[in-house]
């Protein structure tokens, strides 16, 4: 493995490219809101009256892409697929499509709730994981997020008047594997929460040079004796209208 993991080739051109597949919108928004929930995508978009500008195609289904408007400011939003290689695709064809600058958000697993508790978890760095954010960058065990990008989400985060904690996030392919060990070795870390996106997706924007602002909100808990699911399978509906406006509030200051 260590082979595989050790070796990235940097060539911008791949045998296929995004924009093989998907063809450039002259006229698509310059930033994007993307998140895993398809329920707060439809109703975003119901609320919204979200136009539908574009899909993104797969086995999976189509995913619609919305226009909406926001503080002057058109902005395009889509439902991101959950786990490291579908979503690094999606962000591919979204910025292939045109996308310039993008925020994205999800639900995590806690790993240090004193630390988490009721707040906005701003990830400063990823442990990578995962496999596909080492097609994009040089192996390491983290990847760090742009400063910039993480002070517009601090500066939106104080306007919206949200708490919040900045650490590392663990980011895994395999959420049946999160073992004790692991667990413990990553708390011992550093990590606040454990997701299955943000170091692919930090590393696909930076090969990209796209501006990417990215937040977490805790849902499942990891740091207690056993399991804890709490409010995971609403994937953070019930408070839909505090993300959104923090997401569309960072899109406005990108």
């Amino acid at each position: 493995m260590a082979t595989i993991f050790d070796r990235c080739d940097n060539t911008k051109t791949a045998l296929i490219n995004p924009g093989d597949v998907i063809k450039e919108k002259t006229d698509f928004p310059e930033v994007c809101i993307t998140t895993f929930s398809a329920d707060m995508i439809d109703r975003l978009a119901e609320l919204n009256d979200g136009k539908k500008i574009a899909e993104l195609c797969s086995a999976n289904g189509n995913l619609p892409v919305y226009e909406m408007h926001y503080a002057g400011k058109s902005i395009a939003v889509f439902l991101s697929r959950v786990g490291a290689p579908a979503c690094a695709a999606g962000l591919e064809e979204i910025i292939a499509l045109g996308a310039q600058k993008i925020v994205m958000f999800g639900c995590c697993g806690v790993l240090n709730q004193s630390a988490v508790q009721d707040k906005i978890i701003v990830p400063v760095s990823a442990v990578r994981d995962e496999g596909t954010s080492y097609h994009y960058m040089m192996a390491s065990e983290e990847i760090h997020a742009e400063t910039s990008s993480v002070n517009i989400l601090k500066n939106s985060l104080k306007k919206c008047g949200m708490s919040y904690v900045t650490g590392k996030t663990w980011t895994t392919d395999a959420i049946y594997r999160e073992t004790r060990s692991t667990v413990k070795e990553r708390r011992e870390q550093g990590c606040l929460a454990v997701e299955m996106e943000c170091s692919a997706a930090l590393a696909v924007t930076q090969f990209r040079k796209i501006p990417f602002v990215q937040f977490l909100y805790g849902a499942d808990n990891l740091d207690a004796d056993r399991w804890e699911q709490r409010d995971l399978a609403e994937y953070g509906i019930k408070s839909f209208n505090k993300y959104i406006e923090l997401a569309f509030e960072c899109a406005a200051a990108l």
